[in-house]
């Protein structure tokens, strides 16, 4: 053990209560594991906490659970990481993949597609606030504002690829030097944790580098994995749709700058317009579900693997098919969040002190909020309007094709958040409730 006084079976109770209580995405989520760990707990303090988080910050992936396999790490080295970044995933993945299933078996049922077309309809002002959440955060700077708005159009405009983006603003930053937004700034000193005491007498091995360990994290990090896509190659070929998932969250678990909404749009280029996995209202409702279901967002990804596979079964049963997609999409994109930290941890200081890295992950923020105001619009499009045209390099809306009950919906949820500061949880069920409604009422 690394902490006296805090038994892993003790962690292991206070990282369940933790996952249990993250909902909101991971503004929320990081807010409760500081009220419980920093406040409550006292396991860390106020300057270990934003430091670990700035690290993850600078990470592909969900920061959120990055941060829980950070701390865990700190306090109970590699086994401590597993098990609290274990238990942050376990409720969603449970209850994500209970909804995928029922998706998948009673989404053409009347009153379930009224109830995910309220759904979809709400998402859309969700991102929106996602949007304005972020960028008060991340645009301190015309310089940033510029870089957001040079990454919306090339993204809407030309279809620039969303990895292609976060390069060349992380290389603008770099050289140019722009400003740090608010989110990677330095936090105050405040009350020493337990963590900072146990660390202030001596540094634990398992925090200082090492380049035989770091050797070790690597093999079995990396061979643990690319494992499902190795298996579904030599068992089912190349062309197979579990091949495939697990390619494809492979390269969002190394891309996905930004956190879920950032990502969201790179998983609508590729598993809407390129696989054809599902429908663009599709990817509506499993962010939706994610929104309503512990964990982080980007868990998306195992609503859908559950769809790609589900609907190319091959021998096996669907439901069978489409829980073994969700699983390999959700482990393809989250082993590698374990595989940062346990690498990476020891070597925090320095990347987290560079002032050049600093400024290029401000720029990375910038155009991520860029890459969101798209996926609004684009979802925005699609859920809203029932037909398209194309004008120059883009699609427009027929204005004619407005679908006035997911335009009702839409407005109503974004006067709740914006103007009355209602939860999500809320205005997605109410959401819900009224596509229903109006399905009843046979205005849908």
């Amino acid at each position: 053990m690394t902490v006296p006084h805090i038994s892993l079976s003790q962690a292991l109770r206070t990282w369940a209560r933790i996952a249990l209580l993250s909902f909101g995405g991971p503004a929320g989520q990081i807010a409760v594991m500081h009220r419980i760990l920093v406040d409550e707990k006292k396991w860390i303090s106020e300057r270990r906490f934003l430091h670990a988080l700035n690290y993850c910050m600078l990470l592909p992936g969900p920061e959120a659970q990055q941060l829980a396999v950070y701390i865990g790490w700190l306090m109970h080295r590699i086994r401590g990481g597993i098990v609290s970044g274990a238990l942050f995933i376990l409720p969603g993945l449970l209850s994500l993949g209970i909804l995928s299933w029922v998706y998948a078996a009673y989404g053409e049922v009347a009153w379930v597609a009224a109830l995910f077309f309220g759904l979809k309809a709400a998402v859309l002002a969700i991102v929106l606030d996602a949007v304005v959440r972020i960028g008060k955060r991340a645009l301190k700077s015309r310089a940033l504002i510029g870089v957001a708005v040079a990454a919306f159009v090339a993204i809407f405009v030309f279809a620039v690829p969303f990895p292609l983006i976060i390069v060349a603003a992380g290389a603008l930053g770099w050289f140019a030097r722009l400003p740090q937004s608010g989110a990677h700034a330095a936090g105050k000193d405040g009350e020493e944790g337990l963590v900072d005491r146990v660390f202030a007498a001596g540094l634990p091995e398992h925090v200082k580098p090492s380049a035989p360990r770091l050797a070790g994290i690597l093999v079995a990090g990396l061979s643990l994995w690319f494992s499902p896509l190795l298996i579904a190659l030599a068992l089912l070929g190349p062309g197979n749709v579990y091949t495939a998932v697990a390619v494809f969250n492979a390269k969002m678990a190394v891309f996905t700058f930004g956190g879920a909404y950032a990502a969201l749009s790179y998983m609508a280029q590729q598993a809407v317009e390129h696989y054809h996995w599902l429908k663009p209202g599709e990817m509506l409702v499993g962010l939706g579900l994610a929104e309503t279901t512990p964990g982080p967002l980007i868990s998306v990804v195992q609503f859908v693997g559950f769809l790609a596979a589900a609907r190319q079964p091959g021998a096996l049963d669907p439901m069978l098919a489409g829980t073994l997609g969700g699983l390999i999409a959700m482990w393809s994109t989250f082993v590698p969040s374990f595989l940062w930290i346990f690498a990476g941890g020891p070597y925090v200081e320095a990347l987290t002190g560079n002032k050049r890295l600093n400024a290029a992950l401000s720029a990375v923020t910038a155009a991520v909020v860029g890459v969101i105001l798209n996926l609004a619009v684009w979802l925005s499009l699609h859920v809203l309007f029932g037909r398209m045209m194309r004008v120059g390099f883009v699609n427009l809306p027929v204005l004619e094709s407005v679908n006035w009950a997911a335009l009702g919906i839409a407005v109503a949820a974004m006067v709740a958040i914006f103007h009355y500061r209602a939860g999500v949880i809320a205005v997605l069920a109410a959401s819900c409730i009224a596509g229903v409604a109006l399905h009843l009422l046979g205005l849908t």
